[in-house]
């Protein structure tokens, strides 16, 4: 982010180091003279301007009430009626000049070593506006949404199939970058494999011919129209999000659009109608107005690609290649680089790409899986409730489950759970089908080959399923340590012909989704092996969540990322052939259809992929088991408790870390909304004891953690100035406090206060289609089937007593307390201290509750057995 910075004109706002840190504020501002806080004020007492500001507000209230709400908390604010700052400098001072920037931009080429493992090469085109009257227009049509959309498009044809069929890329993404007042930042952006990070010449100068087919080529009309549709449709059945989201595009959207467009302004396309006056309603459009509406958009997308040269361009390359080889440094951050001009001879070849024609370049094609009208009619009527006028007796009232529409037994192939849409009327659906077997994930090899066939079909499967995703189509194909599973989602129109040819893809034809030689093959392991290894630039906060939810998960339901890495690497093609082959082999089959369906439909649909995957049926005995958490043992306040402590796997990053869990094996609702309530209970005053008064560190929370029916009270710090010892006394001295000093104070009032906040999350009506499902598709996969879970746990909520917190209290601390330590050790600072050891004897039978990394597996090994006799 800084050396981007550094390659615009440092006389330009935006080259100034935005973050602030001692060396800036304080001796930088000494060292020239300057009084920061006498500068400050001034600042405040120029610009704090009600004219300068911006206020959304979403909230129930009604509109006369969010008025006095605001008057009351904002009316105040002086309108000092001055010029943004931005007056002194946009359009005025150009923001890439040559030889006034830190690091040269056009024509030169930064190689940077990062901090994970990545390869990506992007190239970067300015676009500087002369005005603001061209900068609304920039932000009114959109010619950027365009031009990302071809340049990132992934079907046949396309620049990223071209650069896959090469052997040089991974991924592709095009869109703007830097957004401010003069200019903005387009840019293509690479993910290399390791022949494409050798062959960067070759790559550029593919999407230089891309950009010179835009430029020579017209961009048929369809690209636009399609777009339109598919925009519009979105607008169209949208629903409402989450408020903080929303109020905050809303008050993104009044510094870039007129008071028309606070709404529509960043959720649509084609805002003008013509030249001189934008669109004045929010019907949807299935076609331009006019042909000057189309005519102002293709025009806009000119201008843009227009810009899209040589000439124009800079490059940025990333690599952990370049390590030990750079020889320059970063001054704010330390990032290792080196400059370059790209050789003359190497811009005249880009300057003269090849035609896009002659290396297989095409405008994407139609996309057929836009939804026709009649397929959005609605199959059951709904008037969707308005939430805002629904009684406490209305939300309690359970909703319509899923009902059995198929049942073939214990021993035959289907069971079909479905459910007609009666709440959100759009004309969408949901397929989830699952195919339980216990063979695919039965060990770390297993587990590796699921990870390739997952990425390697859904890569090859991409440039068919990428027009159904512009479309509103979705799938997604897991393997799970309980079996296979498929979902697909979206306009239920063309959704069951999308879901029988990919899973016929999955199920059949698997050459399709295989790779075809031992190279491409390679890119998909690579890919893998790349992302565990990012395991290791993990923050410590995290590899002490990892760590504990490990010894709470059955050995077969996760590996270690270290048995995966090993796995991965000894993995072969044709192994990988040989293990597909058994996933759709045989099984038993679980299925939910829900939304915009009719019975007799969604029994087609399953017949249709019954008759795709094709498998052999299972017996009732040969069913996976379930999910579910290994218990940690009982310690008293006297004893240690479990304690897990390894070393920060990540030498650069020196700080310490350190969870502790309380885990509770209660499976009724009452012991489920004790927790939540316990914790909501905690929440504030640990923050504020460890983060604003110890001030240990930044990183303080706390939170309840699931795995299957039990739950876990969960603390969590991270500190770069206490040890993990520490951090954890601290913990367990507020823990130790914990019934003193906020439970035995605790009030009627409090209580109820506490119960409202976990009643009201619980009753908030769901806004979409897939919430739901998602609810009912846990209940069914976990054999519970306790649809009205929500109204249960309200029901347990409001029985609860102050006697009631206080024994739970006793027992999770006390009596059953099933506590367990995660301490990560950083290697250098202030916060190290002893380094951990692999093994602390726990594995070789020593009678121990201190855990190395390298005790865990054993750890697990004995709580399965520990479950088991438990069981019986």
């Amino acid at each position: 982010y800084e050396l981007e910075k550094d390659r615009v004109n440092s006389d330009h706002p935006y080259a100034k180091f935005f973050t602030g840190n001692k060396s800036t504020l304080l001796e930088g501002t000494k060292r020239q003279g300057i009084n920061l806080r006498q500068e400050l004020v001034k600042f405040y007492e120029k610009y704090y301007s009600a004219n300068h500001m911006s206020l959304a507000v979403v909230a129930p209230q009604s509109i006369s009430q969010l008025k006095e709400f605001v008057l009351e908390a904002f009316g105040e604010i002086p309108n000092r009626e001055v010029n943004p700052p931005e007056d002194n400098w946009a359009f005025l001072i150009p923001p890439y000049v040559e030889g006034k920037s830190l690091v040269p931009a056009y024509k030169h080429l930064v190689e940077i070593v990062p901090i994970q493992e990545l390869r990506q090469v992007t190239i970067t085109w300015p676009v500087v506006f002369k005005s603001k009257e061209e900068r609304d227009d920039y932000r009114l049509n959109k010619p950027n949404y365009f031009v990302s959309g071809l340049l990132g498009h992934e079907g046949s044809g396309s620049l990223l199939s071209h650069l896959k069929e090469k052997g040089w890329a991974n991924a592709l993404g095009a869109s703007d970058n830097a957004d401010l007042s003069d200019f903005v930042t387009f840019e293509v952006t690479v993910e290399l494999t390791n022949k494409g990070l050798e062959a960067i010449d070759d790559v550029c100068e593919s999407v230089f011919s891309y950009v010179r087919m835009l430029r020579e080529s017209p961009i048929p009309d369809y690209v636009f129209e399609e777009n339109l549709q598919l925009d519009d449709l979105e607008w169209r059945f949208t629903t409402k999000g989450q408020p903080g989201n929303y109020v905050q595009s809303l008050v993104t959207a009044m510094d870039k659009y007129p008071p028309s467009l606070y709404v529509a302004g960043p959720r649509r396309l084609v805002l003008k109608e013509t030249k001189s006056t934008i669109i004045s309603s929010d019907e949807p459009r299935s076609a331009f107005e006019s042909t000057e509406q189309l005519d102002i958009i293709k025009n806009s997308c000119n201008d843009l690609i227009s810009r899209l040269t040589v000439e124009n361009s800079f490059l940025t390359v990333f690599s952990k290649t370049f390590e030990g080889k750079t020889s320059k440094v970063e001054k704010w951050y330390g990032t290792e680089y080196n400059v370059r001009p790209i050789p003359v001879s190497t811009l005249m070849r880009w300057e003269n790409s090849p035609l896009a024609q002659s290396i297989g370049l095409t405008y994407p094609r139609k996309n057929v899986f836009i939804p026709s009208e009649k397929g959005l009619r609605l199959k059951k009527r709904v008037k969707p409730a308005d939430p805002t006028m629904l009684s406490f007796e209305e939300k309690m009232k359970p909703i319509t489950p899923p009902t059995i529409i198929r049942d073939d037994g214990k021993e035959g192939r289907w069971t079909v759970y479905f459910k007609q849409d009666d709440r959100f009327g759009q004309p969408k659906g949901f397929l989830i089908f699952q195919l339980l077997t216990g063979e695919l994930y039965s060990s770390p090899l297993k587990a590796s080959l699921a990870l390739l066939y997952q990425t390697c079909a859904a890569d090859l499967l991409n440039e068919y399923t990428y027009d159904a995703g512009l479309a509103g189509l979705s799938y997604s194909f897991q393997v799970l340590p309980r079996g296979a599973r498929l979902t697909f989602g979206g306009y239920n129109d063309k959704l069951k012909e999308f879901a029988s040819y990919v899973s016929s893809k999955l199920a059949r034809d698997l050459n399709d989704v295989l790779p075809n030689s031992d190279d491409e093959f390679e890119r998909y392991r690579d890919n893998l092996l790349r992302a565990l290894a990012a395991f290791k630039v993990k923050q410590p906060y995290a590899h002490a969540i990892y760590y504990s939810g490990l010894a709470q998960q059955p050995r077969n339901f996760e590996y270690t990322n270290e048995e995966l890495v090993n796995a991965m690497k000894s993995t072969t093609r044709q192994q990988l052939i040989e293990y597909v082959k058994t996933i759709w082999a045989r099984g038993k089959g679980d299925a939910l259809i829900q939304g915009n369906y009719e019975k007799k439909e969604a029994l087609d649909i399953v017949n249709t992929i019954d008759k795709t995957l094709n498998f052999k049926t299972i017996s009732a005995n040969q069913y996976p088991e379930r999910l579910k958490a290994l218990p940690i043992p009982v310690t008293t306040a006297r004893e240690d408790p479990v304690r897990i402590r390894t070393s920060e796997p990540n030498p650069s990053n020196n700080n310490a870390a350190s969870q502790i869990m309380l885990q509770s094996l209660g499976t009724s609702e009452k012991d489920h909304v004790l927790i939540e309530i316990m914790s909501a209970i905690i929440e504030e005053p640990f923050f504020d004891e460890l983060r604003t008064k110890q001030q240990l560190g930044y990183i303080v929370s706390s939170g309840i953690k699931a795995v299957e029916q039990t739950r876990t009270l969960s603390l969590i710090v991270q500190s770069n100035v206490a040890p993990a010892e520490k951090l954890t006394t601290s913990m367990l001295t507020f823990l130790d406090q914990v019934r003193k000093k906020y439970l035995e104070p605790l009030t009627s009032v409090d209580i109820e206060l506490f119960v409202k906040g976990l009643v009201d999350r619980r009753l908030e009506p769901d806004k979409f289609l897939a919430v739901e499902v998602t609810r009912n598709w846990s209940e069914i996969a976990n054999g519970r089937f306790q649809y009205d879970r929500l109204q249960a746990e309200v029901a347990a909520l409001l029985t609860l007593s102050k006697n009631d917190i206080l024994d739970y209290w006793d027992n999770l601390y006390g009596s059953e307390r099933r506590m367990l330590v995660s301490e990560v050790v950083p290697r250098s600072g202030p916060a190290t201290s002893k380094e951990p050891a692999v093994k602390n004897g726990y594995s070789d039978g020593t009678n121990t509750l201190l855990l190395g990394v390298g005790d865990i597996e054993k750890f697990r090994a004995d709580r399965e057995a520990s479950r088991s006799v438990t069981m019986s």
